[in-house]
């Protein structure tokens, strides 16, 4: 008798922007009212984006595990600093909620405990997983930048106990720097950036010489200009038995599009009419080129346009 693959689990990533206070709160308190299943929580760009501070984050977690989900700490993606490696050691030393470690010196602080490792972490291959494993790995985000071809060989010889996530929605975040290339654009030190990255609340987006989207600049991130979309495989990481769907904050529709993510999975919605209501919620359009084993840019089976009410910023860039 064929037996259907369980539906993947909805997550919510981390905010990678840097947005208001209040504005954030706002934002949480309406994600505990949306269909997630894990809620990830914490600064994971840049250290000195200190408008919520851990104290306010283990807050906001114990509120989630209040609402019947899971809550999760990320942590920084580049730790560069004495003083970011104090804060590191202090989130890990909290044992109350499961922390995500996007660099690899949080594993030396969260020594015989179970941890996410990020999409940060360069795991590529059995080898690396099976290590992690031995080391408390619950659960893992895969690189970006991987398709199909590496979630089913991982997902084949997975260790017992180890969960897979994907980033199914969202600018794609492809790379971390030390320098600040949104102050840069500003003329500014990133020592005196003035906060400039909340400036813009979805990343500030790149166009080429002929006013294609290109990239966006996020502070020391650098990320995709199309949002990433995996709704249109939905069948496909079910069958390859991927246990979690991440969904990245933007500062408009995310709760709109986790109920569209939600919906689809539970078949109260087709994927065309889902897919159709996320390219009006995508900043610029969307992209899934890495799934299917092409260029990041591009798009399987969809329309690339970039949807109206939407231009692209002339930044510098030398």
């Amino acid at each position: 008798m064929h037996r259907e693959s369980p539906r993947p689990r909805l997550s919510l990533g981390p905010i990678l922007y840097h947005w208001p206070r209040e504005q954030v709160l706002e934002f949480y308190a309406e994600m505990l009212e949306a269909p997630l299943d894990v809620i990830y929580l914490g600064e994971t760009v840049c250290s000195k984006r200190r408008l919520l501070r851990p104290e306010d984050y283990w807050e906001l977690a114990e509120r989630v595990v209040a609402a019947g989900k899971e809550a999760v700490i990320s942590t920084l993606a580049l730790i560069e600093s004495d003083g970011e490696l104090k804060t590191l050691r202090r989130i890990c030393a909290d044992e109350r909620f499961l922390v995500e470690a996007n660099d690899l010196a949080a594993l030396d602080f969260l020594e015989g405990r179970p941890f996410v490792a990020g999409h940060a972490i360069n795991l590529y291959n059995q080898r690396t997983l099976a290590f992690l494993a031995a080391r408390g790995l619950r659960r893992w985000v895969m690189p970006v930048e991987l398709g199909r071809d590496t979630a089913a060989d991982l997902l084949r010889s997975r260790p017992h106990g180890v969960e897979c996530e994907l980033f199914a929605f969202g600018r794609l975040p492809l790379a971390y720097s030390a320098r600040c290339f949104t102050a840069y654009n500003r003329d500014r030190q990133k020592d005196d950036c003035q906060f400039c990255c909340g400036d813009d609340p979805d990343g500030l987006l790149v166009a080429t010489q002929d006013g294609d989207p290109f990239l966006a600049l996020n502070g020391i991130q650098t990320q995709s200009a199309g949002t990433h979309n995996l709704l249109p495989a939905l069948d496909e990481v079910a069958r390859l038995g991927v246990d979690l769907l991440r969904i990245s904050p933007q500062s408009h529709h995310t709760r709109e599009i986790v109920e569209t993510f939600s919906h689809c999975l539970q078949g109260e919605l087709d994927v065309e009419t889902g897919l159709a209501r996320l390219k009006e919620w995508a900043p610029d359009g969307l992209c899934d080129g890495y799934w299917s084993g092409q260029a990041g840019i591009a798009v399987a089976g969809a329309d690339a346009s970039r949807p109206s009410g939407f231009a692209a910023a002339s930044v510098r860039t030398n």
